[in-house]
Formats: structure tokens, C-alpha cells, sequence
């Protein structure tokens, strides 16, 4: 069962309503934010990886009940099943999981933060779905825990927490421990021309021990997954007059549909199909200096070898696969069903990466009158080199024996760095003080180095192998926060505690410029101002324990999320095209509200949230129609956007039957934009991407100590993939539910674990049991999905 670790038992641990033996000194291996036995219906809480006094609404999920409920071959899959919590994985080992909370939508990769031990793994270079968590720096083998905290509340936390906060914990062996594990899935996918069977194989394997005062964990993660289509190419009828003879050719298998704006369209080809072979491996090392004073290295390499290919469904009179139109002969069209198309042919690309991370920490635990931690952190894209097709049509394929041009992006170097000093202080020297003042120092730096060889009118020679050329693209910049903050916990009385906390943040983005060979001569380079802003933030919350069973909240807290590299340094397009980024962005702010109510319960807990955000300067992507002669389509800030909603949440143990656990969610959400002056016609329209309804739903059954069932449902609802259409007074998805829009889901997952033997245990399962199609505009979600796996834990 997934149990709910919320504010409210993260305030009764530091305030006295259900305190920890305070006769056991605190230490390393029991900290100061030990989350002790709870005394209200003898609910039993797990050690937290989050400090004691965050006055947010926390959620959780145990090892314990991943491996029991979930399955999980990646580390986004553990979410899925935590309240208000999405992660757009669109198929096993997709690099691009943004994750989704209750306020950001499934694009805005900026607006949530996750920290691995600490360890910041969110990408702020981009407030994007191409710029995902650094989950693949975690496996879902080496977790602990994971602690899920919801809003802005907290001084603790960036501005980037407005939508939310994952904290991954992982573990340190106490003794000798080893673990291996194996894993099979596959995934019948249809779709348009595509039937197929896509399957891979998970392997992980880890060792640790400690000996005297040194823990250590090696371990290693193995991926090896053939990924469904991501996209679909569909094709443009000619205008004007029909092709003369010679300059098309007649074709055979396009598939005729409707799609989401509600025009017809031909479908010809299926992209995107991806092979990645992934690997991981980690070395965690511990020394305990003192019985309080812990000191720990993490060091993460991460390895990616992807090739995505396409697969055209198009065949000629004699049966030849033809894979598009272009040139000025017989390809110059193809003929379908009578009418001539420009066909787009699917490309291929080549990605190979090779990520590294490096932690450092030296924290205390004394449980006593003074704690403090020191962190830093490094993340370099030490090699990230992306080849794609550009240059094929009529009967030649990306991929075949006849060598196409193409492009070589360049990334690497891209990364980040940060440096986190803490402490904590308690003047009654314990862990039960009135006051529990928090304060810290933090810094991070990131860097976009981002170059793009050749372009689609000027290919470099080979898209396989060519390793230089005239630059395309380029992309540099970096951006920069320190901030200062402070929180009091205040426990005033007996039943009551306020916690009262600022936090004030220096951001300076600099060494700015991008090029593009397409432009106009002016603007091919361009070199941009330095800039800087200052922002304080004041959080504060109260709480109540009204009675034995009850407990009341409420929470206000303001966040600035400033502008990410590159929102505002990423390639720029002249007048004559799309202009994509914009260097004088303001930084989008929060204030936000939550109101909570719990209710203990004698087999478990019930949770009530009332939650609103009021942002301001919000950055969206839209077109500005200010100067009818000169109308510009970037990302803006948007002067308002208002959402609210309510969550409630249960989680029962033994319902009905002993061993039968339950827990579901269910969220409400409305979000609407309010003022937009660079585009009034939207104002009153629905911020994309916000479902209006979501809910979990899981049951879990131990039939006995070797034995386990789950079944489970996950549910989303209407959602909009795109602005509102103020011209045509309308939005452009009438037709939601089919591949190009963000779709409605209900999917149901089952998993059963057996225990055959001492240290031996097999699962069996199954995601979407039902087979639902659903999609992420522009990309399908995996169809039904099996897994099988055996583990071994010593």
C-alpha cells in the first residue's frame, strides 16, 4: 500500500504529537528526520528523505511497494500511481519523461524539480519535453524511497518547485547485501500500417557492504528496448492543378483518417521507432567521520546508443517501397487514391551519449542543538552526438545502401553544477524545540554548447558518418542562481505550529548567442546582452491538530521560475520564419494557496487538498498579434493564468480482509488564462495540457508472505493540446481522442510476485491489461504491455 507521509505527520514528528523515543540519540543511521512510530492508530511512518519541517503535502512510495505493485523496469514508472503525479513516458526508456504534477502541463519540464540523495537530476536548460529529470542517473533497483511534495511552500526549494518537488532516496548497506534482477517485456503495438511486437530486456545487478566506518554500493543497469512509432507522416495534397505525367508516381497503402482539428488526412508512414541500448553504472561510497558526521561520493555514468528508424507503409505498381516525394522527376508526387501528395519521408537518426554525474555530502545528525549538510554536485553531458537523415525520397530509404545527407548536433559539454550549504537550528538542543530554524546558501550554473553541422538545404554529405561541415545552428548561453533562504518551524502551542520561511534568489543569464545559416545576412549571428534579476519569496503555512483523528492546514507561498538557457539563447528564425526565442523573457511568478484536511483513520488515512495558483508573466508558447503587420509566434510571457482544483486521497490497510491493502486519488482542475494582452483573444480559454480530471486507483493482496496480487486503474481526462484558436473561435482538437491530440486514458495494470524460494522472487504482469489507445501530442502511448522478471536479494 502507497502510504501518505503528508505535512501534517511531518509537523506531529518534530512537534510532539507523535514523537520518536527521544531516549535514542540521534546518528547517522538515525537522523533528526527519522520518521518515528506514530501513536494515532498505530499508523507506522517510514524513515523521510525529506527535512522534517516542509509544510507541504508529501505522498510516498516505499522499495517495499514498488516491488510488490509496480511494474517498473525504469524509474519514471514508479510515479505513476502517487497522486495528481504523470510522467509522459511514451515507451520504455524514453529519454523524454517529463514529469507532470498538479499545475504544469506535460511540456513544461521546468516547472517541477527532482533531486536524487541531493543530487539535483532536473535539466533546467529548457522548459520542455525534450529536456526531462536525469532519471536514467537513478535505477528503479537502488531506491529506498521516494518522497513526492506538492507546491511551493517550502524556502528549501527553487523557484522551479512551484508545480512540486520528487525526492529519490536511495540506500546504504548496513551489512553485506547483493541483488540481481532480470526482465523481459513486449508490447503488441497497432497503429495505421504498423502491427507489430516491440520487446527488450532489463537486467540489474548490485553489491554493497559496510566494513567499520565504510558503506559502499556498486551496481550496474542494463537496457536493451525496441520502442513502438513515435510519429506518424501524413501528407500534403498539391494545390493548383494535378501532376503531368512523369512527374508523379502512383502509390499504394496510405491510410485515411480524421485527425484532431477535424480535416481529413492521409497517413504514409510511421518514425521515430526507436532501438536504445541503455547502461548505467554507480558507485556509492560512505564514511562515518563520528557516529553523527557522515561523508558520501555518489558517481553516476550513463550510456545511450539509440537508433530511431522509420517505416513507410507506400509501395509502387511492382511493389517497391517508396519512401516520399522529391526532385523534379517521376517522385515529383505521389498519386493516392487519384489525388497528388508531397510526401515527407520518414527520417532515421543515430544518437550516442555518455552522461556522468558526480555527488559530494558531508552532513551531520546529531539530533541536538545544531545539523548541518554541505552538497555539491556536477552533471556534464560528456558526449552527445545526434545524426539525422534529411536527404531521401522516391525509392531510396534513409537507412539503406545508398548514402543520404543529413545533420550532426553537438551537445556536448552541455551540464549543470550546484553547491548547497544547510543547517539547522533547535534552541531547546533536541529534536522536540519549539523553534526548528532551517537556513542555507545555494548555487547552480548551467550551460547550454549546443552545434548543429549542415542543414536541410545544405546536408552534410553522409548522415552516418560525416563528423564536420558548415555550421547550421548554434545554440550558447548559460545561466546562473544563488539564493539565500530561511524557515522556522514554530510550535507556539500544544496543538498548533506555524512554519515561516523566505527565500531570496540572484539569477544572471550571460555569454549568450545563437547562429542560424537560414537567416537573412543580418541576423545569421546573434550575440546577446548579459542580464540579472533579484526575487525574495515568502512562504508560510499553519497547521492544527484539532483533534486525535483530525488535522487541519493551510499553506501560501510564493516562487519565481526564471527563464531557462534556452527559452532564451536556442536557435532563432529572421522575420521571414518562426522566432523561438526571446532574451529579454521575465521570469514567470507564483503565488499559491493549499488548504488540507486529514483524517486518521483506524486502518489508515484520508486527505482533502484545496489547492489555487495565480502565476504571472507565465512563459507559454504563443503568437502575438499586437502589430497586425509583424505577428510573432514564441514563447511570452502571458500576464495571467489562474488554476485551481481539489485532490483527495485514501489509503487503507487490511480493507474487508487481512493482507487486502488499498489506495486511490482522485483531482479536479481547472486552468484558465485571465489576461493576455500580447493575444486577448485567449483570455478566458483553458491552459493546455491540464486534465480537468485524474485518478488512481490500486489494490493490493497479500494472500500470504510469499504471495501477492495487485490490480490497478489509472485515469485522465479532457485535456486540450494546444492554445485556443482566437481567430477561428475554436479549439483545434474536436476530435481529442485520436493520434495528434492529448487524449482522455483509463488504463488498468496488473502484477503478481511470488516467492518460490529463500532470497528467490518471479513477478508476472501487465500495463494497460486493456488495451487503451491513447496519445501525447504527437506521440502514441505503449499499447498493452507484459512483463515477466526474477529477482534474487541476499
Amino acid at each position: 500500500m502507497i502510504k501518505t507521509i503528508s505535512l501534517s505527520t511531518l509537523l506531529l514528528c518534530s512537534n510532539g504529537w507523535a514523537m520518536a523515543d527521544d531516549k535514542a540519540p540521534a546518528s547517522i543511521d538515525n537522523p533528526a528526520t527519522t520518521m518515528p512510530v506514530m501513536h494515532i492508530r498505530a499508523v507506522i511512518a517510514d524513515k523521510a528523505a525529506v527535512p522534517a519541517n516542509v509544510p507541504s503535502t508529501t505522498e510516498s512510495v516505499t522499495a517495499k511497494q514498488i516491488s510488490e505493485s509496480i511494474n517498473a523496469v525504469t524509474t519514471p514508472q514508479i510515479l505513476q500511481y502517487l497522486p495528481s503525479v504523470h510522467v509522459r513516458e511514451r515507451y520504455i526508456g524514453d529519454t523524454n519523461s517529463v514529469l507532470v504534477m498538479r499545475v504544469n502541463s506535460s511540456i513544461a519540464s521546468a516547472q517541477t524539480t527532482v533531486y536524487a540523495d541531493d543530487l539535483l537530476l532536473s535539466n533546467f536548460l529548457n522548459n520542455s519535453f525534450s529536456t526531462a529529470p536525469r532519471w536514467n542517473m537513478v535505477t528503479p533497483e537502488e531506491i529506498d524511497r521516494v518522497d513526492v511534495m506538492y507546491g511551493p511552500f517550502s524556502a528549501l526549494y527553487p523557484g522551479n518547485s512551484a508545480g512540486g518537488v520528487v525526492v529519490l532516496k536511495t540506500r546504504m548497506p548496513e551489512k553485506f547485501e547483493a541483488h540481481v534482477k532480470l526482465d523481459y517485456f513486449g508490447e503488441n503495438f497497432k497503429l495505421y500500417g504498423s502491427d507489430k511486437y516491440y520487446e527488450g530486456v532489463h537486467g540489474a545487478a548490485s553489491i554493497g557492504s559496510k566494513y567499520n566506518d565504510l558503506s559502499f554500493i556498486v551496481s550496474a543497469d542494463h537496457l536493451d528496448n525496441h520502442g513502438h512509432p513515435m510519429t506518424f507522416t501524413a501528407a500534403t495534397t498539391k494545390t493548383g492543378t494535378a501532376a503531368t505525367l512523369g512527374k508523379y508516381t502512383v502509390v499504394s497503402g496510405a491510410y485515411s483518417d480524421i485527425d484532431t482539428s477535424g480535416k481529413a488526412r492521409v497517413t504514409t508512414a510511421a518514425a521515430g521507432i526507436d532501438h536504445t541500448v541503455q547502461d548505467n553504472l554507480k558507485l556509492k561510497l560512505g564514511y562515518d567521520f563520528t557516529s553523527t558526521i557522515r561523508g558520501t561520493y555518489t558517481m553516476g555514468y550513463w550510456q545511450n546508443d539509440s537508433e530511431k528508424r522509420g517505416e513507410s507503409y507506400l509501395k509502387d505498381s511492382a511493389g517497391n517501397t517508396v519512401y516520399g516525394s522529391g526532385g523534379t522527376g517521376a517522385y515529383s508526387y505521389l498519386r493516392i487514391d487519384g489525388k497528388d501528395y508531397t510526401v515527407v519521408s520518414p527520417a532515421s537518426s543515430n544518437t550516442k551519449s555518455e552522461h556522468i554525474m558526480h555527488g559530494l555530502s558531508l552532513k551531520s545528525a546529531t539530533g541536538g542543538t545544531w545539523d548541518w549538510d554541505v552538497v555539491a554536485s556536477y552533471f556534464n553531458q560528456n558526449k552527445d552526438l545526434t545524426r539525422s537523415s534529411t536527404a531521401n525520397s522516391g525509392l531510396t530509404a534513409s537507412d539503406g545502401a545508398t548514402i543520404v545527407g543529413g545533420t550532426l548536433t553537438d551537445a556536448s559539454g552541455t551540464g549543470w553544477g550546484t553547491f548547497d550549504v544547510r543547517g539547522e537550528w533547535r534552541p531547546d538542543g533536541n529534536l522536540r524545540s519549539k523553534h526548528q530554524v532551517g537556513f542555507g546558501y545555494h548555487f547552480d550554473r548551467y550551460a547550454l554548447d549546443s552545434v548543429t553541422y549542415g542543414s536541410n538545404t545544405a546536408p552534410l554529405p553522409n548522415w552516418r558518418t560525416s563528423t564536420s561541415g558548415a555550421v547550421g545552428t548554434n545554440s550558447y548561453g548559460k545561466t546562473e542562481t544563488q539564493a539565500l533562504y530561511l524557515q522556522d518551524a514554530w510550535a507556539f502551542a500544544s496543538d498548533w505550529k506555524l512554519v515561516l520561511g523566505g527565500r531570496l534568489e540572484s539569477w544572471a543569464a550571460y555569454d549568450g548567442s545563437n547562429y542560424n545559416v537560414a537567416n537573412t545576412s543580418a541576423y545569421k549571428q546573434l550575440n546577446y546582452q548579459d542580464r540579472s534579476n533579484t526575487a525574495f519569496s515568502p512562504k508560510a503555512s499553519l497547521s492544527f491538530q484539532a483533534t486525535d483523528d483530525w488535522s487541519l492546514r493551510g499553506s501560501l507561498g510564493k516562487a519565481y521560475r526564471f527563464p531557462t538557457v534556452s527559452e532564451m539563447f536556442q536557435t532563432f528564425s529572421d522575420a521571414s520564419g518562426a522566432k523561438v526565442n526571446d532574451p529579454n523573457l521575465k521570469p514567470e511568478h507564483v503565488v499559491s494557496g493549499e488548504l488540507v484536511a486529514e483524517r486518521w483513520l483506524n486502518n489508515g488515512a484520508w486527505r482533502t487538498s484545496f489547492f489555487w495558483e495565480n502565476k504571472s508573466d507565465a512563459l507559454i508558447s504563443q503568437t502575438d498579434i499586437t502589430n497586425p503587420a509583424f505577428t510573432i509566434s514564441s514563447i511570452q510571457n502571458v500576464d495571467k493564468v489562474y488554476t485551481n482544483g481539489v485532490e483527495t486521497s485514501l489509503q487503507l490497510k487490511d480493507l474487508w480482509v487481512n493482507g487486502l491493502d488499498f489506495n486511490g486519488s482522485v483531482t479536479y482542475v481547472d486552468s484558465t488564462i485571465t489576461k493576455d494582452s500580447k493575444n486577448p483573444g485567449l483570455e478566458g480559454t483553458d491552459q493546455p495540457r491540464i486534465p480537468d480530471w485524474r485518478a488512481t486507483l490500486m489494490g493490493v493482496y497479500h494472500a500470504n508472505d510469499k504471495l501477492t496480487f495487485t490490480l490497478a486503474g489509472r485515469y485522465s481526462g479532457h485535456q486540450h493540446n494546444a492554445l485556443y484558436d482566437a481567430v477561428n473561435k475554436r479549439y483545434n482538437d474536436v476530435n481529442p481522442n485520436v493520434y495528434g491530440a492529448v487524449s482522455h486514458y483509463f488504463v488498468m495494470d496488473a502484477k503478481v510476485v511470488y516467492k518460490f524460494a529463500d532470497r528467490w522472487s518471479a513477478n508476472v504482469g501487465v500495463n494497460n491489461l486493456n488495451n487503451f489507445k491513447y496519445y501525447v501530442n504527437p506521440n502514441p502511448y505503449p499499447q498493452r504491455t507484459w512483463f515477466a522478471g526474477m529477482k534474487f536479494d541476499y
